[in-house]
């Protein structure tokens, strides 16, 4: 008779139930944390106000073309231009959000990071990457308004 072995595909983190995470082959596989890791909210070796500046480029860059390609002016002239000023209304916004969850979840007193935590999940460092987000978020934006300016 063959014993039935019973594989667990799906099972708490590090055999922890309490951790309230679970392991699957698509979380602990060697590919995603690569691939995480070159993200830049975790690549090492970035202060907090470039991190902001590379994820904030990134959306503005990419906010722009829904803006201007599927927006209510879209077949007009001034579509570039609205979308332009769309995009900058949004990361506006989504700097507010940021900035807003920095201040609800990181506490004044909380100044120095814990060792072995990312340097931008304490109250400088949100901050620092709050500002480096608006800024690039311009960035992205301007960058992709110009070049939809001069080669469309």
């Amino acid at each position: 008779m063959v014993e039935k072995t019973d594989y667990q595909v799906v099972a708490p983190f590090q055999n922890d139930p309490f951790v309230g995470h679970l392991s699957t082959p698509i979380t602990t596989s060697n590919f995603t944390r690569s691939y995480l890791s070159l993200l830049p909210a975790y690549k090492k070796g970035l202060s907090p106000l470039l991190r902001g500046i590379n994820i904030g480029f990134v959306h503005g860059y990419f906010l722009l073309g829904p803006f201007v390609k599927l927006g209510p002016l879209r077949d007009t002239e001034v579509a570039n231009f609205v979308g332009f000023i769309s995009t900058i209304s949004l990361v506006i916004i989504l700097t507010v959000g940021l900035l807003i969850y920095g201040y609800v979840r990181f506490s004044e007193t909380e100044k120095t990071a814990k060792p072995g935590s990312i340097d931008f999940l304490n109250s400088t460092g949100w901050y620092q990457f709050t500002s480096g987000f608006i800024v690039g978020g311009f960035g992205g934006v301007s960058v992709a308004y110009v070049l939809l300016k001069f080669f469309s």
